[in-house]
């Protein structure tokens, strides 16, 4: 019998838009976080799997849930997230919306409208952050923001690979009912270039990721752990470029992504501006300690 880890792409937390457990968080968090996203990575790579059938993938994610939940050890990428969740008494609830959301991916590849894309964010994007969260104790007051941040990433990188998705998996991102306001077709996004409509198209959903990171810019100023502020801050600075980026540039003919310089650079400056500010305010009150909910 196959596991997850049979199926794997070979992607790793180094490929990813936006830092994963880098050395800005405390070392005793990154084994926790590095866990977690090993087990969705696997779940990850299962949905979007070239050769799989549906049938498949969803045995697959079946197998990595309930091996996450002890209720069978045959999928050893589930065994190291199962153990942090219980030394930390931490809920699997945010591992188990990310499989439900690669289950929508396998049986769902349309995208009605802007509520129905983030309510894909809402199991595929946001549990990631309150995962993290959730390792670093801070308290549930911080979920809001993280949420509208999470989900700005997801969006970005639906628009960075809007083509690929459509191209490989069918699978389309981009509301069915922005792209009918605008007269543009599903098959556009197989393209090689985007035409003028799909290139305002792109921007209108630019702008409104923006707005999503705005809400959510609060966040380094709410999260406790110093370390995970200014990873925080990090992710919004490299969000914002990539956003403004999308605005005026089209991801079907142009490559939007930071080279290493920029992803320094930016982010650099993201974490001083954060650190700057923590110096100079008022001590916060230290977040309650919180107890992982089964």
């Amino acid at each position: 019998m196959t596991t997850a880890s049979d199926v794997a792409s070979g992607k790793t937390h180094t490929d990813e838009n936006f830092p994963v457990a880098s050395h800005l968080i405390a070392a005793r968090h990154r084994p926790a976080v590095m866990a977690f996203y090993h087990f969705v990575r696997a779940a990850d790579d299962v949905a979007d799997h070239a050769t799989l059938t549906p049938a498949e993938k969803l045995d697959h994610l079946d197998r990595l849930e309930q091996a996450l939940l002890g209720r069978r050890d045959d999928e050893p990428v589930a065994r190291p997230l199962r153990a942090v969740l219980a030394e930390r008494r931490l809920t699997p609830r945010h591992a188990q919306d990310l499989i439900a959301a690669f289950r929508l991916d396998v049986t769902k590849n349309r995208t009605a409208d802007w509520a129905d894309l983030i309510h894909y964010c809402s199991l595929s994007a946001m549990p990631v952050g309150r995962y993290v969260l959730d390792v670093h104790g801070e308290s549930e007051s911080t979920w809001a923001a993280s949420d509208a941040v999470c989900a700005a990433l997801q969006i970005i990188n639906h628009l960075q690979d809007c083509g690929k998705d459509f191209r490989d998996l069918d699978r389309v991102y981009i509301p069915d009912d922005a792209l009918a306001a605008a007269g543009v077709p599903h098959e556009a996004l197989g393209a090689d270039r985007a035409s003028p409509a799909l290139r305002t198209l792109f921007r209108d959903l630019a702008v409104r990721t923006m707005g999503l990171l705005d809400e959510g810019g609060v966040l380094p100023r709410q999260v406790a752990d110093f370390r995970m502020s200014l990873e925080t801050a990090v992710i919004i600075a490299l969000a914002r470029h990539l956003t403004t980026t999308l605005m005026s540039h089209d991801p079907l003919s142009e490559r939007v992504h930071h080279n290493k310089a920029e992803y320094l650079r930016i982010g650099g400056v993201g974490a001083a501006r954060t650190a700057v500010g923590r110096l100079f305010r008022r001590p916060a009150a230290p977040a309650a300690a919180r107890v992982g909910r089964a």
